[in-house]
């Protein structure tokens, strides 16, 4: 069931509806019940993987908890770990594994492995098995008290809104709120008002921004060979703006609806690219996801904490390893190799940006310097999502190839771009979507607050106008374009 859906439109109100009426003590049951719905839209029989999960994290925390060694607290960690990312891999990795194995043994002439299993991968697995894992480590490490109630565990691990892309939360967040559900007024108006105004928003990322700039992203990468540089570098920066619109999108609507129920979900976009560094970056996009790798990955392998070679090889271990995450193909891990080494060249140039700027007497307090600090961040990330987007690294070698070596201005002023998916009038729908999009980041930078606390503190008036024209602008804009589809979240496969 997609969030833009004309299901999810009759299914949300259904559950905000029966979840307001019902005694607070059924509460956990309904959304409870509501999720596997939700879930069993897309394939019904894979809601056993997710229950599978939920049984064995939540034995594991019940098994820490009368743990009295750390020796076998530490079993009980594996054997979580080992039967969960042994799921995640047999699905998610099995015929990447199978296909590189194969191209070995045919490379020393043996025959190769047929595959015996034909499946897709579960919508959401990653997501649901890496906030699982998560609270078995948060049990081992004593943050919080193993969860005795089966079932609000089992919503903890499977809430809607944030089941199938996000944001992967915690369970001292998350769990707690769950717990604490009795506590939880009727209705609270602001609340509602404010994750209304966000899923608005998150639906006008998705379907007037990110399915829009799509079609001429697909346009540019299915059609490499007769682009130059001016459509590659164009294909670039739109694919950026179609991945942070389609996946800042979802997490926007994830966190209204959970808002709306009474939730208070984590942020997961903070105007990523308004970042200086690639280190801020990623601390600005998908924001649960990096803070899970930093706090069960790179921390654990020694963090920063260590000589600066065992930093570095803390770093790259933990990007290839976030790489692979998003995808079973050597384009994730190319794309997450590549950030590994931004940000390891980043901190060896510190001392030399540093002499630069004193040499030359740069000021750092101005706007010029943050924009181009901005800019050439943009570029660098840009430049990486081209292996993200790519069917392989044939494809993103030909992608960069064309980029630098076929200059074509011209078309910039011969109207030839307009054969790219999108014609005048599309185009320009999507740019002024974008400058909305850009206001509102520039408003989450200044203001240092969600569009939906900004949103509260204005005057009624404005919130419904920019409620009706979000609304307007989806039913008239988002499923309006040349050849126009309405596409699911990209991070849906990951």
């Amino acid at each position: 069931m997609l969030f833009n859906s004309i299901d999810f439109i009759i299914f949300f109100p259904i559950v905000v509806l029966m979840y307001y009426i019902i005694p607070k003590k059924m509460r956990y049951i309904w959304l409870l019940v509501a999720s596997y719905y939700f879930y069993m839209s897309w394939n019904a029989k894979y809601a056993v993987l997710i229950l599978f999960s939920t049984a064995v994290t939540y034995v594991s925390g019940i098994l820490l908890g009368k743990a009295k060694t750390t020796a076998s607290k530490k079993w009980i960690v594996a054997f979580s770990f080992l039967m969960n990312l042994g799921v995640l891999g047999f699905f998610k990795y099995f015929d990447f594994l199978l296909h590189n194995l194969n191209k070995v043994l045919q490379a020393v002439h043996i025959t190769a492995v047929d595959n015996p299993f034909s499946f897709l991968l579960p919508v959401g697995i990653s997501f649901y098995t890496f906030q699982a894992l998560s609270y078995t480590m948060d049990v081992y490490r004593g943050q919080i008290e193993p969860e005795k109630n089966f079932l609000k565990y089992a919503l903890f691990v499977s809430f809607f809104p944030q089941l199938v892309a996000g944001p992967i939360e915690r369970s001292g967040n998350l769990l707690k709120q769950i717990k604490d559900m009795e506590k939880k007024s009727m209705w609270n108006y602001e609340g509602a008002a404010s994750g209304l105004i966000m899923m608005l928003w998150g639906l006008f990322m998705k379907m007037v921004i990110a399915d829009r700039i799509a079609l001429f992203v697909k346009e540019v990468f299915e059609n490499v060979y007769r682009c130059g540089t001016v459509e590659t570098v164009l294909g670039a920066m739109a694919f950026a703006v179609q991945i942070y619109c389609d996946f800042g999108g979802y997490s926007a609507i994830a966190i209204g609806a959970a808002k709306i129920l009474g939730f208070d979900l984590m942020e997961n976009f903070n105007a990523p690219y308004f970042s200086e560094s690639i280190a801020e970056f990623w601390r600005r996009w998908h924001i649960s996801l990096s803070f899970w790798f930093r706090d069960y990955l790179y921390i654990p392998l020694g963090g920063s904490r260590c000589s600066k070679v065992k930093k570095y090889r803390n770093l790259a271990i933990t990007f290839l390893v976030s790489g692979l995450w998003h995808g079973a193909a050597w384009t994730f891990v190319i794309w997450g190799g590549i950030h590994a080494v931004y940000q390891i060249v980043g901190d060896l140039l510190k001392p030399v940006k540093a002499k630069c700027n004193e040499i030359l007497h740069t000021n750092t307090q101005v706007f010029s310097y943050h924009f181009g600090r901005v800019l050439i961040t943009f570029i660098l990330t840009c430049f990486a999502w081209i292996f993200f987007r790519a069917k392989s690294i044939n494809e993103a070698g030909y992608y960069i190839h064309n980029m630098f070596t076929k200059w074509n201005p011209w078309v910039i002023f011969d109207e030839s771009l307009f054969g790219f998916g999108l014609d005048r009038r599309e185009v320009g729908i999507l740019l002024f979507a974008i400058l909305l999009l850009l206001a509102v980041d520039i408003i989450r930078v200044v203001k240092k607050e969600t569009l939906g606390v900004f949103m509260m503190r204005q005057n009624l008036w404005f919130r419904y106008a920019v409620m009706v024209f979000l609304v307007v602008s989806i039913i008239v804009y988002g499923e309006y374009g040349v050849n126009f589809d309405s596409a699911k979240f990209i991070y849906f496969d990951f």
